[in-house]
């Protein structure tokens, strides 16, 4: 059985064309900007699902997905379900249906390298470059984020490089530089995408009577997406603002 927390039709964020996103249970990371606080917990209010229930749903709305779109699994984190997911995932490939995976890389385990394995795309969530910066926005290193990063262009997993920018957090030059000669020689990398940092999931905290700890933290402003977008360019040549 498979957790649960939510569904959205018709996504158009989480991958290439029309996607089903399956929102699932569990988190290892800790993100300060967590948009989704109530998937962290292991269990929460998901509701358990069987892989053929999430098959049969991906398959009667694939007429929308056209060639490009499918399905795609965020979170929380999807590889903190790796075990239930392998066999959801054979069903899909079976189908015919193109698999996203949403991830911060955190988590590996042979079960999350069968899901890569199976995965057509993988969106790989690095959120610093810089360790203790990273440990301070997530709670977590961002060691285990860079060798998955590396077994996916050493195995030929086509991914993308999504950075969440957050000022005061993650809007560093250095940082996004280093990120970025670590990276621009990977083939695998399709595109680099900055998401903009924004503040939508915060009446969840005050529902969760939880503390939003970067409630003085402003939203982007188009200059300094701008400004980030010419930073990740030194590198790679596709990079989008989502």
């Amino acid at each position: 059985m498979i957790r649960v927390h939510s569904y959205e039709s018709l996504g158009t964020y989480d991958g290439p064309g029309i996607r089903l996103v399956v929102f699932l249970q569990g988190c290892n990371f800790r993100c300060l900007y967590c948009a989704n606080p109530d998937t962290i917990d292991a269990k929460g209010e998901s509701k358990e699902t069987t892989p053929e229930e999430i098959v049969r749903m991906a398959v009667s709305q694939k007429p929308f997905f056209g060639k490009k779109g499918g399905i795609t699994f965020s979170g929380g984190e999807p590889t903190f379900q790796a075990k239930a997911l392998v066999p959801l995932f054979r069903q899909l490939k079976e189908a015919g249906i193109h698999i996203c995976v949403d991830t911060n890389g955190g988590i590996w385990n042979k079960d999350v390298e069968e899901l890569f394995t199976l995965a057509d795309l993988v969106l790989l969530d690095v959120k610093e470059f810089n360790n203790e910066r990273h440990q301070a926005l997530t709670s977590r290193s961002n060691e285990q984020t860079l060798k998955t990063a590396a077994w996916l262009e050493e195995h030929g997993k086509p991914f993308w490089l999504r950075y969440v920018l957050v000022p005061g957090y993650s809007f560093f030059q250095e940082d996004i530089e280093a990120l970025g000669q670590h990276f621009q020689h990977y083939q695998m990398i399709q595109r680099v995408e900055i998401l903009p940092y924004h503040t939508l999931g915060v009446h969840k905290y005050e529902a969760m009577n939880l503390e939003y700890k970067l409630k003085d933290v402003k939203q982007n402003t188009p200059e300094q997406l701008e400004e980030a977008r010419k930073l990740f360019q030194q590198f790679f040549k596709t990079v989008y603002i989502n």
